[in-house]
């Protein structure tokens, strides 16, 4: 969802103002891709007044990713704002190298860049539109993680976006709901992978949340936005997720790894 209203979704709130910050990620250097707008600008502003360093990396959308530089920054914490594709894999190596030159490190990667386009079946679905989920919502998290990793110390984290629909499937968001599957399938694997290394991975399942990426569904279908609801009879907003990633990230969740924390309004068990 935009900036500007989406049609029957509520405008996003991405932190709350009585949010009081406890010094989870004091010092910490956080690297976010999509941290411009939606789950991922909630998850850096969360972040920063926990008082973290923080990285973004944006697209396309300059004045999103302007406006949550200030809100960064009216944290008092210190920001980098990163212009690439993640589905380029020498985007991503320059972002993590811009971190670690400007902060001598990384401590924690939140993989959260995503693309979705609805379809009414897999017949319309061309081969451009099915590369293009898994170069974004996959590949950039391969791309991301591998160059992170490079540079993380036990201790670090690295949380990924996944969604609700990689677990129960959703028959309009086929492509997309495949890369979410891959996701979860790609964070217990790693998490696997370094865990005698003291690296966490783990994954945030997100249900319907008023951000930019729903507003595909005005296209496609004004019925799905106007009855676009989880179980619990509401859509969620960003500032519910961002302490999800805090949590994951921070020692809090230091016996944690491999997991998914499901942040969907009560979607895996239904009504």
């Amino acid at each position: 969802m935009s900036d500007s209203k989406v049609s029957h979704l509520p405008d996003p709130e991405y932190i709350n103002d009585d949010y009081v910050g406890a010094g989870k990620l004091k010092g910490k250097r956080v690297l976010i891709s999509g941290g411009d707008s939606g789950i991922g600008r909630a998850a850096a502003l969360h972040m920063a007044r926990e008082g973290a360093k923080v990285a973004i990396i944006y697209h396309s959308a300059e004045d999103k990713a302007a406006e949550t530089k200030q809100a960064i920054e009216a944290e008092g914490v210190a920001v980098l704002v990163i212009q690439g594709n993640t589905g380029d894999s020498a985007d991503c190596d320059r972002a993590v190298e811009k971190v670690v030159s400007s902060w001598g490190g990384i401590d924690i990667l939140v993989n959260n860049a995503g693309f979705q386009k609805a379809y009414h079946n897999l017949e319309e679905v061309s081969d451009e539109d099915w590369t293009a989920h898994f170069d974004v919502n996959m590949a950039g998290m391969f791309y991301l993680s591998r160059a992170a990793l490079r540079h993380m110390q036990s201790g670090s984290a690295i949380v990924n976006t996944g969604s609700i629909n990689g677990y129960v499937g959703n028959k309009a968001l086929l492509p997309y709901s495949s890369t979410k599957g891959a996701i979860s399938a790609f964070t217990r694997s790693l998490a696997k992978q370094y865990m005698d290394k003291g690296i966490r991975v783990n994954e945030v399942a997100p249900g319907p949340v008023a951000t930019d990426i729903q507003s595909v569904f005005e296209d496609f279908d004004e019925d799905m936005l106007k009855n676009m609801a989880a179980p619990i009879g509401r859509v969620g907003q960003p500032r519910e997720l961002g302490p999800a990633y805090v949590f994951l990230a921070s020692q809090d969740g230091a016996f944690i790894t491999g997991q998914t924390l499901h942040v969907n309004g009560g979607m895996m068990v239904g009504a």
